[in-house]
């Protein structure tokens, strides 16, 4: 259904609604009605053919606003990934472009693809994850559909409303958009990751627009660990300026990190200190986490700190400072050196 005619009937739907006098509809009635008009497509992340989990958010989100749900995916060996996308619970068909020309997600030719197919679907809903893929991806989608782009939301209250934070966490905004295609990027982190199995969704090769693109990839550096990965850890131990430097760092939270099967994290202060890579940061400007559990040491609790952790389960805090702020959201806090205190934990986390 091209995207004109879903506007007309979704705007014909709401008239219909607001004019039909002897039987009075409920705000509810009227959501769900045009809930069951919406169909989403899930822009999903893959490299070499394998997919990756946390992606898979933008389905998890697509399913409370109701409606199909179609998931995408583009580059090389796409077809290996898509099938095992097809395995989400929720997913009606998952389309594939088997490209290597669309691996690294540049958004000079991914767009365009992006825009042909959501063309042929009509969708309403365009939904990616608040990744580096997604931020780098979706302002130019929504630029090439002159819509306005909805960023980092936590939580979908109806089709066209939508609840993000705004400054560093300390205030909620709640959205509305009147766009005919709905073009948003959704935090990991408040919409679960669905499994990847029980779902039986068709799988079709999408159109390729095969559009040059005028940005060339050079070269990438990653960090590469045998810990789970920071964005999806159950667990986190994150180490802050109090470890005065990278030797302490990694002397001192590793060990933890081990003990316990948890991701490393830093904050700002310790990885522009040097104490450790950047792939590392928690925060505002950094990743968003809410593990199980996530236990820093070292860290005072700047507000940028706090925007990207504080939705974690459990907030356990080591400091000298009694005053810090970490400790006005910590479930657990202990006052003292984290030099002691630290490697006291993990000799009895190790023996326990």
């Amino acid at each position: 259904m091209a995207p004109a005619l879903r506007t007309s009937l979704l705007r014909g739907a709401q008239s219909c609604l607001r004019q039909h006098r002897s039987a009075p509809i409920s705000r509810l009635s009227q959501d769900a009605y045009l809930r069951r008009l919406a169909s989403t497509l899930a822009v999903l992340e893959q490299r070499d053919g394998k997919l990756n989990p946390s992606s898979l958010a933008a389905i998890s989100a697509a399913q409370k606003l109701g409606g199909s749900i179609h998931g995408f995916l583009a580059g090389a060996n796409a077809k290996t990934s898509a099938e095992e996308a097809a395995k989400v619970p929720g997913l009606e068909k998952v389309i594939f472009v088997d490209n290597a020309a669309y691996d690294k997600g540049l958004p000079e030719n991914y767009a365009p693809l992006l825009i042909e197919n959501v063309k042929k679907g009509g969708y309403t809903h365009i939904l990616a994850g608040h990744s580096a893929f997604g931020k780098n991806l979706l302002p130019r989608v929504a630029a090439l559909l002159d819509v306005q782009q909805i960023s980092d939301i936590t939580a979908i209250e109806s089709e066209d409303t939508f609840v993000r934070p705004i400054y560093a966490g300390n205030a909620i905004l709640t959205v509305q958009s009147s766009d005919s295609t709905k073009v948003i990027t959704v935090r990991g982190t408040a919409f679960p990751n669905t499994t990847n199995e029980g779902g039986s969704a068709a799988v079709e090769e999408g159109i390729d627009s095969k559009v040059d693109s005028t940005t060339t990839w050079v070269s990438e550096d990653l960090a590469k660990s045998d810990r789970p990965e920071l964005a999806t850890a159950e667990k986190v131990v994150s180490g802050g300026r109090g470890l005065k430097s990278k030797e302490e760092f990694d002397r001192v939270i590793p060990p933890l990190a081990d003990a316990l099967g948890a991701a490393i994290g830093a904050s700002r202060a310790a990885v522009d200190s040097g104490f450790a890579d950047n792939s590392l940061q928690v925060g505002q400007t950094g990743k968003n986490v809410a593990p199980q559990l996530y236990l820093c040491a070292g860290i005072s609790g700047a507000i940028q700190h706090l925007a990207g952790m504080k939705d974690s389960k459990v907030i356990a805090a080591i400091n000298k400072d009694a005053d810090a702020p970490i400790f006005q959201v910590a479930d657990v806090g202990l006052v003292g050196d984290l030099f002691e205190k630290v490697p006291e934990l993990t000799e009895k986390l190790k023996s326990a």
